[in-house]
């Protein structure tokens, strides 16, 4: 009887150990926001997608990467892209739908791999808006960050404010600017370069013009225009390019 007490008073500690760090273990999880927590989509087309920028990157031969989500995506080949980017042996892996997680998973699972790109641009974090907290949502954009300069120490990272969204002001543009505050404190004055052009797209009195955003959300012609001109300075800056 003796030596069963003896025993189970040595097991109780190692019982309470091990729940403490059951404990631990499912409190970091749930302490995990889902903007941080990379996630691949089931889709077929954008498990196409994907294996597609894997093959591109496989290519290397990129100086300018484009990475995030419909908006960036967007540019598809469009006049203004052929005439500021096609020359600059320019990438863009930017998928419809993504959240951060997404894009985080994406970056960790192939599609950096074979590119060491000048530059990249970023903008992401829209997709984000209806689910998350704009904490949250600056958290995912800071573990993408975080994650280029990990596998990308000598790119020049050009993040991009989310851009705003709606007709007129509202809480969803209220998170994106609490958001885009956030993230602004990333930039550090050599590898990672803040920029916010949402104003580029607003009219005066703040609304959004369907000739710019159709949907209030993604771009037009004259929109991607916009984008291009807004940026084009830094671009040529972080590419070292002269002029």
């Amino acid at each position: 009887m003796r030596m069963i007490l003896s025993a189970a008073r040595r097991l109780v500690p190692a019982l309470l150990g091990a729940a403490l760090l059951l404990t631990s273990a499912s409190q970091l999880v749930a302490q995990t926001p889902t903007t941080l927590a990379p996630a691949p989509r089931t889709d077929e087309w954008w498990q196409n997608l994907h294996k597609k920028f894997l093959k591109q990157a496989e290519k290397g031969d990129v100086d300018l990467l484009f990475l995030g989500d419909s908006i960036t995506q967007g540019w598809n080949n469009n006049a203004t892209w052929k005439k500021h980017y096609e020359p600059r042996r320019t990438a863009n892996f930017g998928i419809s739908g993504d959240g951060t997680q997404h894009v985080l998973w994406r970056i960790q699972n192939g599609e950096l791999e074979g590119i060491k790109p000048r530059a990249v641009v970023m903008m992401i974090g829209t997709n984000n808006v209806g689910g998350s907290s704009a904490d949250d949502i600056a958290a995912g954009i800071k573990g993408i960050v975080a994650e280029l300069r990990k596998r990308l120490p000598e790119t020049k990272i050009l993040l991009l404010g989310v851009f705003p969204r709606s007709e007129k002001p509202d809480e969803a543009r209220a998170k994106l600017k609490n958001v885009n505050e956030q993230i602004s404190k990333l930039d550090d004055g050599d590898k990672v370069h803040y920029l916010d052009i949402g104003s580029s797209f607003l009219e005066e009195d703040g609304t959004i013009s369907k000739k710019i955003m159709p949907d209030f959300l993604h771009l037009s012609a004259e929109g991607y225009e916009r984008w291009a001109a807004a940026i084009e300075p830094s671009v040529k800056k972080l590419l070292g390019e002269a002029g």
